[in-house]
């Protein structure tokens, strides 16, 4: 499934896995997959924000207080949701033959519009 994905873009995987076990949250969303994005600092993707005058800062508080405190639970693995796998599919279809970068993933999640993520960037877009 992430087999064209670029070093960068794999990394924001595995971050978005450890915000997903800080949390013990049992899967993989858009939301850790967006606090994944903003902790890179990826200058593509600060651009986008910028241009729409949405600070960085003001959309991790957001997600943090949306996603909110960390679950108690066990489990023995990470799913990833099929929101995400279709992120990951609009990805692909941006990225043509080439990689998945990070901004790639970061327009799937603005395009798609259905997670709380895109809702957060779409609300701090408006509130600018």
């Amino acid at each position: 499934m992430f087999s064209r994905f670029s070093p960068a873009s794999k990394h924001v995987l595995r971050v978005a896995e450890q915000e997903c076990r800080n949390l013990n949250h049992y899967y993989v969303g858009v939301e850790h997959l967006l606090l994944a994005l903003l902790e890179q600092h990826d200058s593509a993707i600060e651009a986008r924000l910028s241009h729409s005058g949405i600070a960085v800062s003001q959309v991790q508080a957001e997600l943090r207080r949306r996603v909110g405190s960390p679950d108690e639970r066990l489990w023995d693995g990470i799913l990833v949701t099929p929101r995400v796998r279709q992120i990951v599919r609009l990805a692909e279809e941006a990225s043509g033959q080439g990689l998945v970068e990070p901004v790639h993933l970061f327009d799937a999640i603005c395009a798609e519009g259905r997670s709380v993520a895109a809702d957060i960037v779409s609300q701090a877009a408006v509130a600018r």
